[in-house]
């Protein structure tokens, strides 16, 4: 009995150690996944033909795809640094109104904005695969759009207009943030993270008076797989 029980704690205590990366291993992993991002102190957008109706924004979806590389550096610690372009920025919510006979509907308006980001974690792992993790990442703007759907009608006459105005030149070409956020990883070795990524400098590259800067908010989640090199 004793050497059965001794048997099993022995199987228990490897199953454990394998499902930990020992120090000094370095690993990567691609990630592929979503983006709710949102924008600090945006405007409300105040409109008269809706009796000064205010819409206020809401988050924006996107996509996000990237790698990471991680060194154990300690049995529960490690150090990531990595390359991944998201999206980032707001959006308002669809409204319709009618004018002079014309109903218009105007949909999808939004901010949409693009970097190339290079993260720099540490990760502490708190339970088997689950771990912590922190850092800052510096992201390079790739694109800055205000888009938007306008539809018109009357009667059986139809129209639409597809806005999509380049502001690039108006936004600042950096952004740093701090990303805090969980990762789990599975004894298949894929990999859920959920990450907060919060904006530390302007988005706009001229204040207005009286309004306050805009900052990233972004929250990532991406399923990836860990690759042992």
């Amino acid at each position: 009995m004793k050497k059965t029980l001794l048997m099993a704690a022995m199987m228990v205590a490897s199953l454990s150690a394998s499902a930990q990366y020992e120090a000094g291993t370095l690993s990567i992993q691609p990630r592929v996944g979503v983006v709710g991002a949102t924008l600090t102190n945006m405007p409300s957008v105040q409109l008269t033909e809706l009796g000064n109706k205010k819409l206020d924004s809401e988050p924006l979806g996107g996509f996000f795809f990237g790698a990471d590389a991680e060194y154990q550096l300690a049995d529960k610690f490690s150090l990531a640094a990595g390359l991944n372009f998201s999206q980032a920025g707001s959006a308002w919510e669809n409204y319709n109104y009618t004018s002079e006979g014309v109903k218009y509907e105007v949909k999808d308006s939004k901010v949409e904005l693009g970097y190339i980001n290079i993260p720099v974690t540490a990760s502490y792992y708190i339970w088997k695969g689950l771990a912590v993790k922190s850092g800052v990442q510096f992201g390079f703007l790739t694109s800055a759009k205000v888009k938007s759907t306008i539809k018109a009608s009357e009667g059986s006459t139809k129209a639409s207009v597809d806005l999509d105005e380049d502001f690039k030149d108006n936004c600042e070409k950096f952004d740093i943030s701090i990303p805090v956020g969980l990762s789990y990883e599975f004894d298949n070795h894929l990999v859920i993270d959920a990450r907060y990524n919060i904006g530390l400098n302007k988005v706009n590259k001229d204040s207005a008076p009286g309004v306050k800067d805009s900052k990233n908010g972004v929250f990532t989640l991406t399923i990836g797989y860990k690759i042992k090199l």
